[in-house]
């Protein structure tokens, strides 16, 4: 089997890349390990930045987006049972943010591909990525009970931080950056309409807390708990009550309780790969970076590196120059080492460390009365939040 490009992964990185080489009459082929009812079905990221809103529409991916994805303007931050509303569009010129869950980005761009794009074969499972530094990068992959290859002029990675396309990068090559958090999330989806209209991101001396959602009639919100947590300890009553504690306030807002649907426990960790090129093959997304979950980024990080490499594919095919596949790399992660920061800061703001002493807890207090009180320090926080540029 041969292709321009050869994809591995079908994820949001994946499959929004192969729309965008698509929609420029470049071919490629998407080779996805596990089934399309998992891929469709499981739990990731639900913020979406403006660039990547932007991005999904102009792909023609965004309609059932626009329909049924939820705009949200601004997050509700809390402390000392006190309430602080960050107005995004006020801040940032007119941005904002969409509530549109990772499942439902990726159902839509399955479809599409099905439909219009190139091959996507699903329980195709990459076995490897080898003679990245020659002219064609072959795949061997395993599908339908036989093993093939796939030949590409170019090999991308979108599989994840245990996938293959990573391991194919010399170890003199690689340089891995990391830090992992000694807490983590445990979250839960319930049947109940969100008691705000908008994310709410609690500080509290017992732990962070965040009130999301998924849509008008389903919640999603989190706990901070220590890394290693079985979800099944918890009982529903007891995190309902623990949730109201961390997002109690002054005033007569209230925590509206319903039917536990999910728990899960997600762990906390930054990591980030560099480069993002090797010879003729590049990672995107989770394959090359990783950020904690508070600052919304990890999805829209993806995307950013996707249209970066989409760009980059159709400058080298329209002037013959490879000046943009050369700055892939350094382009992707000058954006990629800012989410990281945004997400560090977001996440050492609001979770309390086992070890923290009353000092840190002031410090916290002090960066948070920083934010609400000088329009320079929430203006930062608002633009990081609703996107870094793409380009």
């Amino acid at each position: 089997m041969r292709t321009t490009v050869g994809i591995i992964g079908a994820g949001p990185a994946g499959l929004l890349l192969a729309r965008l080489l698509h929609r420029a009459g470049i071919e490629s082929v998407v080779l996805e390990s596990r089934d399309r009812a998992y891929v469709e079905r499981r739990q990731r990221a639900g913020i979406l930045e403006q660039g990547t809103v932007d991005v999904l529409r102009a792909a023609g991916a965004g309609e059932r987006m626009d329909r049924e994805g939820l705009r949200h303007d601004g997050i509700e931050l809390r402390f000392d049972r006190r309430r602080h509303r960050v107005d995004f569009p006020g801040l940032t010129g007119g941005r904002s943010v969409t509530v549109y869950a990772q499942t439902e980005v990726c159902k839509d761009l399955i479809a599409l591909q099905l439909e219009e794009g190139g091959p996507l074969l699903f329980e195709a499972e990459a076995l490897a990525v080898e003679g990245a530094e020659g002219d064609r990068p072959r795949i061997p992959f395993r599908y339908q009970g036989r093993e093939d290859v796939l030949e590409c002029e170019y090999a991308v990675g979108c599989d994840g931080f245990w996938g293959v396309a990573r391991k194919a990068f010399p170890g003199g090559v690689s340089r891995v950056f990391e830090r992992s958090y000694p807490y983590a999330w445990l979250g839960i989806l319930a049947d109940v309409a969100p008691s705000h209209d908008e994310l709410v991101y609690a500080r509290h001396e017992r732990g962070f807390a965040l009130l999301s959602m998924r849509s008008p009639a389903v919640s999603r919100l989190y706990l901070q708990v220590p890394a290693g947590t079985d979800a099944g300890q918890w009982g529903d009553e007891e995190i309902w009550d623990e949730l109201e504690r961390r997002l109690e306030t002054d005033d007569d807002w209230r925590l509206e309780r319903g039917p536990i649907t999910q728990k899960s426990v997600t762990p906390m960790r930054s990591f980030v790969h560099e480069p993002m090129r090797h010879g003729r093959l590049f990672l995107a997304g989770d394959a090359a970076h990783i950020v904690p979950p508070t600052g919304a980024k990890g999805l829209n990080l993806a995307a950013g590196d996707v249209v970066t490499l989409a760009r980059a594919l159709v400058h080298e095919r329209e002037t013959g120059s490879p000046e943009l596949l050369d700055a892939y790399s350094v382009t992707c992660l000058r954006r990629v080492w800012q989410a990281e920061r945004f997400s560090y800061d977001m996440t050492t703001l609001l979770h309390r460390a086992p070890d923290a002493t009353p000092f840190d807890a002031r410090l916290q207090r002090a960066r948070l009365e920083r934010i609400t009180s000088s329009r320079a320090a929430e203006t930062d926080l608002a633009e990081a939040y609703t996107g870094f540029p793409l380009a």
